[in-house]
């Protein structure tokens, strides 16, 4: 879809993904070519028959996506541990998931990239199909009601989340679609294997780790039905959520993000604008850049290091005072060793560390009490400080001699 498509009251106007093939043209993707002897490509536009099943979507798109990565896999080098990062736009991105949880793709993925996806649906889809589809544009009104109650992927946009009022606008009261006694229009099986879709896919990605996977992407701030009333023979839809206006792109509503992901999560994107038009947002462009081209690498933070000080709590006036420092094995940092009294100023070493232990002598320390800090040599040395203390007692002969007394 290079252009704008629009299909009324299907779905939202979509302005084409011509920016998106060109910005990631320009970052240096190479498109995948049909003609097998052409040059390995990594550049995969996926296009997919948006009326059928997500789950054989899903399955299809595993017989594109691995081809493409093996041919690119085997031009060797850096390129032969080659992964997948999926940009995908709407239902696209619940075509990629259950590629990746159902169909084995979390092996060969490396981020799932999503703009305006419905994680949980969307009440639009159960206004479409319990109110219709028709669209009076002028001298041509289009009725495009049974060829929506057609779709298989039209029912797996029903929403899974709560979204069914019951009388009390709290959360807590709201219901689910599947629980609904009576919806008019909506056939029931349908319903219940659009309800299980989400069940499935779910359920195959909890134990997989799909969380350091997922980059969603939401538009925010328009107007979006988001909740659902039964009435006698229609339904009326809310653009609240238990009397909170949470907003959304226009069709996805914010609370269909991802489950248990809360709606002020910093795991979320928020871009301000419509659904068909976030593929084609500067901002989202940006970001989209800006992850596929983050590399996997954690820069080296300067480790802790944890010293073990050996020093005598009570020595004799006239012995020296030891102190031994211990290093955690294979560590390479200096320490220093500064003994404080309490009057008078400190006296500091810097011993050197030979295969994981330093050791230093005090002499000469008259009666007192005194602080052993073993530190870094520097502020913010990764040596964590450890404080002794250490009392040196008068001999009868330095009391005699007017020597400080403790």
């Amino acid at each position: 879809m290079p252009d704008l498509h629009v299909l009324p009251g299907v779905w939202s106007p979509v302005k084409g993904y011509t920016s998106l093939v060109d910005r990631l043209t320009r970052l240096g993707y190479q498109p995948v070519s049909p003609d097998p002897s052409a040059p390995a490509g990594n550049l995969l536009i996926v296009p997919y028959d948006w009326r059928l099943s997500n789950r054989y979507n899903g399955r299809r798109l595993k017989t594109l996506v691995e081809p493409a990565l093996e041919r690119w896999r085997a031009r060797g080098g850096k390129d032969r541990a080659a992964k997948v990062s999926f940009v995908c736009h709407s239902m696209g991105g619940l075509v990629a998931r259950w590629y990746i949880a159902k169909e084995g793709g979390v092996e060969v993925t490396r981020k799932l990239i999503t703009l305006g996806t419905p994680y949980r649906g969307a009440a639009k889809a159960a206004d479409q199909l319990v109110n219709g589809v028709r669209r009076d544009l002028g001298p041509l009104a289009v009725d495009l009601t049974l060829f929506a109650r057609s779709l298989p992927s039209l029912y797996q946009l029903l929403p899974a989340y709560a979204c069914i009022e019951n009388g009390a606008r709290t959360m807590d009261a709201l219901g689910f679609l599947g629980d609904a006694s009576t919806l008019p229009e909506l056939e029931t099986a349908r319903v219940a294997d659009a309800l299980k879709f989400y069940a499935e896919l779910e359920a195959a990605e909890e134990p997989l780790p799909i969380a350091d996977l997922r980059h969603p992407i939401t538009g925010i701030k328009q107007p979006t039905c988001t909740t659902l009333r039964a009435t006698t023979g229609t339904l009326e839809v809310l653009e609240t959520y238990a009397d909170v206006y949470t907003a959304g792109d226009g069709t996805v509503p914010a609370v269909s993000g991802p489950k248990g992901v809360a709606l002020d999560s910093n795991v979320l994107k928020r871009i301000a604008d419509k659904h068909g038009a976030l593929q084609c947002n500067k901002a989202v462009l940006d970001e989209i850049v800006g992850i596929v081209t983050a590399k996997p690498v954690i820069p080296r933070a300067g480790e802790r290091v944890d010293p073990t000080v050996n020093a005598p709590e009570l020595l004799k006036h006239g012995d020296p005072l030891s102190v031994a420092v211990t290093l955690p094995a294979g560590t390479r940092v200096a320490v220093r060793v500064t003994v404080t009294p309490e009057k008078g100023q400190p006296k500091i070493r810097t011993p050197k560390v030979t295969n994981g232990s330093a050791a230093t002598i005090f002499n000469d320390l008259p009666p007192g009490a005194y602080t052993i800090d073993v530190t870094g040599l520097y502020p913010g040395a990764p040596v964590n400080p450890v404080s002794s203390n250490t009392l040196i007692w008068p001999t009868d002969t330095t009391a005699q001699s007017g020597s400080q007394t403790v």
